[in-house]
């Protein structure tokens, strides 16, 4: 039980069971390769503390159009739901 006190978190298995599916795995391709382009346009630097954001939410849609910088807590701070995003 995760609130126990003696529990452990068994990393390995989280990632068999969903980072490293095979659907996730994609996503997270998608959104490296959209950091590089946006790196290559010179929009971004590394380390320089922005996100390269979808702007439709779908990271597999790796567009110019698609994309755009914010700062990272911008990009982290809105729900991860159906309606994010979306006015």
């Amino acid at each position: 039980m995760p609130s126990s006190p003696n529990y452990k978190r068994n990393y390995r298995e989280e990632y068999d069971r969903y980072q490293g599916t095979p659907e996730q795995r994609k996503k997270n391709d998608s959104r490296k390769k959209a950091r590089r382009l946006m790196e290559k346009l010179g929009k971004v630097k590394k380390g320089d503390g922005k996100d390269v954001d979808h702007k439709n939410g779908n990271p597999l849609q790796s567009h110019k159009s698609n994309l755009r910088v914010t700062s990272k807590t911008a990009n982290r701070s809105f729900p991860r739901n159906a309606k994010a995003g979306k006015k």
